[in-house]
This record gives structure tokens, sequence and C-alpha cells, in this order.
């Protein structure tokens, strides 16, 4: 068997119920790398929340954060294939002093280096555990850099019509808006063409993976490139219909029941 690129979301694919890594799935990611397959983290996630998640399962690859737009190798300022898409900061702040006529509840914007936020305290979840040291952002402030991301919270029901009007308002020329679900609904803005296949395209020619000896798992919006782009695209178990169309094969057990670990059991025939 040709060497293996499996590209894994985290939420909802590679992460149980808990947002935890269960034994057999650190495990079984670990024998495949032992092995000489490549595990790729392609995750909606901020490298500051994700980072963990790489070091518990002792990967040597590259990692994709914010669904595409940030391709890195952990630990390593110099590795040939990085990149990092960001938006611009003026689009940034046209947008925070709109939040009234737009109609969301608040927002973050993930600089480089900077957690920004235009609420005081950050409601705890998944993607913000308690405490998480942020800086405050209002219509005045300047951002040190062009950020990554722009987060917009807003009930699930509103996303669509404030995501249309974002697209009307600003073009897909200039940025790309994606919907979060969840304990935290919520709109995620980055730069045009942004998406997961990018990222994971960024790597295997990195390692010289011909497309069909790529893997990819996931569960969302937000893999339905990825799993399209993938040789072997799989969809969770527990995933979205949408999948369903580009999918290859769909998982016999969801998330929170080692789907990920099991498939790729039987796949390799560990």
């Amino acid at each position: 068997m040709n060497k293996k690129l499996i590209a894994i979301d985290l939420d909802g694919t590679t992460l149980n119920n808990q947002s935890l890594l269960s034994k057999k799935t650190v495990q079984t990611l670990q024998l495949l790398q032992e092995d000489g397959h490549h595990i790729l983290i392609a995750t909606g996630r901020p490298y500051r929340n994700s980072k963990h998640f790489y070091s518990e399962l002792g990967l040597k690859s590259p990692m994709v954060n914010f669904n595409g737009a940030l391709c890195h190798m952990p630990g390593s300022k110099n590795w040939s294939s990085y990149y990092h898409k960001t938006i611009d900061s003026n689009l940034v702040m046209d947008i925070l002093a709109k939040q009234d006529d737009l109609g969301y509840n608040w927002l973050t914007i993930e600089g480089q280096e900077t957690l920004y936020s235009s609420t005081v305290k950050i409601p705890p979840s998944e993607f913000f555990p308690a405490n998480t040291p942020s800086t405050l952002v209002t219509s005045q402030s300047k951002l040190d850099s062009n950020p990554t991301s722009l987060n917009l919270y807003i009930d699930e029901a509103r996303q669509e019509s404030i995501r249309q009007r974002l697209l009307e308002e600003y073009g897909s020329e200039t940025l790309s808006v994606r919907t979060w679900g969840g304990s935290l609904p919520c709109l995620e803005i980055v730069a045009p063409g942004i998406q997961k296949a990018i990222g994971v395209d960024q790597v295997a020619s990195y390692y010289d993976i011909d497309r069909q000896d790529i893997l990819a798992f996931g569960d969302e919006d937000n893999d339905f490139e990825m799993l399209d782009y993938a040789g072997h695209g799989v969809m969770m178990k527990n995933g979205i219909d949408r999948l369903r169309s580009v999918a290859n094969d769909v998982t016999t057990f969801t998330n929170d029941e080692d789907g990920l670990a099991l498939y790729l059991e039987h796949y390799f025939s560990l």
C-alpha cells in the first residue's frame, strides 16, 4: 500500500462529544504514523486551542488551521510550504462598526498573536475555555496586523440572511463566510476562497503524495471541499446530509463511538 495522507477534522470527527481524544483514537493514529502515513489535522479552530491535540497525538506533520487560512509546521518558523491568508483590517473594523445594523450579538477577531473580543467576558465553550485571555476591541481600536479570521456570534436562524448581506455588501472577491452551529453558533469570515482543501493540497505537494492517496474525514459544511478533493473522502455517521454528495464512504459509528479509529482500523487492516 502507498503511504497515505490522512486529513482529519477535529470537532465532530476526531474528538468525541466531550471534545476529547479517546485512547483508541490516539493509539490508532499513532500506529498509522509509525507505519509511515502522514496524519494531518485540518480544523476550523485556531492553533491556540488545537495545539494540545497535536501534542497529545504526538504528530510530526504540518497542520491546517482556520479552515485552511493557515498551513504551518508546529514548532518550525521556516517550513518551506508555510502560508497564512489574512483579511483586511479595514474591512474588519467596518463590520465591527456596523454591529447594530447587521444584527449580530458580539464578535471575536483572531489576530496572529492576539485574540480580540467585543465583549468583556467571552462565554466559556470548547473553543474558548474559561478565562481565555482576550483584548477588548471597539470601533476606535487599532489592530496590530491584518487578522486571520472574524467571527460574528448570532443564532442559527439568522445566520443565512446576515451571510448573504455580507456577501452582497463586500463581495465574494473580498471575503468568504462560513456558518458554524453547535453551542456557540457564528459566522466565520476569512480571506476569499479559503477552505480546507487548499491546505490539504499544500501538504500533499510537500510530501509528494498523489490525490488518490489522500483520505479525508469530516462531518460539517466546512469539510465539504476537503472530502470532495480527497481520493477517498469519508463522512462521519453523525455528519450533515450535504456531505453525502461528495463522500466516497460513511463511517459505521459516530465520533462519540470511535468512528474514525474503527474505520481506519478496518481500512488499514490494523
